[in-house]
């Protein structure tokens, strides 16, 4: 175990963002070159109040591209998945397939950039498949992670967020960081959620169960030595969401047409399971709501539904958004009733002839922003086929729990190829934001629904998307080995793609129709294999004992 040294207890504190802010109106840069990081005293409630107040209005203005890390010779060599902000803010956490974990940290007497970050750290974590997400631990030095490989691996990493004395990178080994391997879940661990404890934090996995692991306890892993999961559904697990405000609620999601909210001071035992025994059919956990669609996205198969992405609000703690593969994301409230509940009036939050502020305009000219007309996030030429189509969701159907309703939509990105996260940006958590295929990333108002920027974040594919804890800057990931900041920028915003949102839209519907053709297709085909595997074991007189492997991977 690594010894903890003191940079594990200087948190980010956004120091005089006021005077930068101010000193727009003489003519300076809207976020100096180097911002000032202090450990300011305590701020009295009203300065908070005015904190956020000046930072919303900097959210308002126009993102841009900021810094890279890595490139070829330096940082990650596969996809980054994992996207994390650690001691307020003053560390960037990322990992992904190359089972490598960064450590990046501010360097504010570097000038080479606005948002001069550094890799300080490496750690090889000992993972032999792809890491999904890696979080620190609150009030620690302890990194959690979790893969494909089924394990979650914690690593007491204080030496590691340190500063180096070299200032170069320095790397550690699986056996100097890492002390704790967990092997409580039998499908690929998926996510993390901590809460402000150094020792608690839940993970769920493709096992349909949600763990929570307290570092000190220790047990056994394997048979009946692991304690008995939080939550165990029948249908594969790949999101959790928490809110701070309340931490004994989560939410998580799946392969499943609806996400459920559990409270964990409600959350029974699973007796005949620790008693060794086959657990009644109707053992199942019982959920406190639960959160559907009115219905599919045009072609959706029933059956196919997927939540690739969930996110509860930090602010009010009550908001949750959810990321639906091959349709939108939609944003609910915890404190609403279920029921039957308005459907979303058509047409949707993104719809033609909505207008769209042109975000790329120059801030200094005076003049009005242009308006663009956008598509509608379906395309039109398969209306006819799917005027038919019972796209319904019957919420009741599987457990007779109502459902609440979403309040709103956000459309116009592409979520069919890889899993997207969701999440809020803004001191308010006053936006939306979204990955997509086309290599966007997709900024709206969660009020007015309206989309206000489209960016460019990846050659390919945008994953995921974390925003900081105090400053106006998003670090931005997927496909690519690097991962791009963005913040807010004068003048016309090179990275912005908002000018094409008509076609990028368009195209994003398009691509989303073919993708949902092609789960379809292949769904067929599964099922065809999964009949004939069973009218072959009834024809040699098996008795079943063998399991079939899942063919749905």
């Amino acid at each position: 175990m690594m010894d903890i040294d003191n940079g594990c207890h200087s948190p980010l504190r956004l120091g005089n963002i006021s005077d930068e802010l101010s000193s727009e109106a003489r003519g300076g840069s809207l976020i100096s070159s180097t911002v000032r990081l202090a450990e300011d005293p305590p701020f009295s409630a009203r300065t908070i109040r005015w904190k956020r107040h000046q930072l919303s209005n900097v959210w308002a203005r126009y993102l841009d591209r900021v810094n890279v890390l890595g490139n070829h010779d330096h940082g990650h060599t596969g996809c980054v998945n994992a996207l994390s902000w650690a001691q307020g803010g003053e560390l960037l956490i990322s990992s992904g397939d190359d089972q490598d974990i960064r450590v990046w940290r501010m360097d504010p007497s570097a000038d080479a950039s606005e948002y001069p970050f550094s890799c300080q750290s490496v750690i090889h974590t000992g993972h032999t498949h792809n890491v999904f997400n890696a979080q620190m631990l609150p009030h620690s030095c302890r990194i959690a992670t979790v893969s494909g490989d089924k394990e979650v691996r914690v690593f007491d990493v204080g030496g590691a967020v340190g500063h180096s004395p070299t200032g170069s990178e320095m790397t550690y080994t699986t056996h100097e960081a890492c002390i704790r391997i967990l092997r409580c879940h039998t499908g690929r661990t998926k996510r993390i959620v901590t809460e402000d404890s150094p020792d608690l934090f839940l993970t769920v996995a493709e096992d349909g169960t949600v763990r929570q692991h307290d570092l000190r306890t220790f047990h056994v892993c394997g048979g009946r030595g692991c304690p008995a999961p939080l939550v165990k559904l029948s249908h594969d697990l790949s999101t959790i969401a928490l809110s701070p405000l309340t931490p004994y609620q989560f939410v998580v999601g799946g392969e499943s047409p609806f996400a459920h909210l559990y409270d964990r001071r409600h959350i029974g035992r699973y007796l005949y399971e620790e008693w060794g025994m086959s657990p009644a059919a109707n053992d199942a956990t019982t959920c406190v709501r639960k959160f559907s669609r009115h219905s599919r996205a045009p072609g959706e198969p029933k059956g196919g539904e997927h939540i690739t992405g969930a996110r509860m609000s930090a602010w009010n703690g009550h908001e949750l958004l959810l990321s639906f593969n091959s349709d939108a994301v939609y944003l609910y409230s915890t404190k609403d009733e279920p029921g039957n509940g308005e459907r979303l009036k058509k047409p949707p939050v993104l719809a033609p002839n909505m207008k769209l502020r042109n975000r790329t305009g120059d801030l200094d000219t005076g003049k009005e922003s242009t308006t663009i007309d956008i598509g509608d996030d379906h395309d039109s030429s398969s209306d006819s086929e799917d005027e038919h189509e019972d796209l319904t969701i019957d919420a009741e159907e599987q457990d007779g729990v109502p459902a609440i309703y979403p309040r709103a939509r956000f459309a116009g990105h592409c979520n069919v190829r890889t899993i997207k996260d969701v999440n809020f940006l803004g001191p308010y958590d006053e936006y939306v934001t979204s990955g997509s295929d086309d290599g966007n990333f997709f900024l709206w108002d969660k009020s007015s629904g309206e989309l206000v920027d489209i960016l460019e974040g990846d050659g390919s594919v945008v994953n995921v998307i974390e925003g900081h804890p105090s400053l106006p800057l998003v670090a931005v990931s997927g496909i690519d080995t690097t991962v791009k900041l963005f913040a807010p920028s004068r003048g016309r915003a090179e990275f912005s793609r908002v000018k094409q949102a008509t076609n990028i839209v368009k195209n994003n519907a398009r691509t989303s129709r073919r993708g949902l053709q092609a789960n379809a297709r292949m769904q067929i085909a599964h099922l065809f294999l999964h009949y004939s595997a069973l009218a072959s074991r009834r024809s040699h007189d098996e008795d079943g004992e063998d399991a079939m492997q899942c063919i749905n991977q």
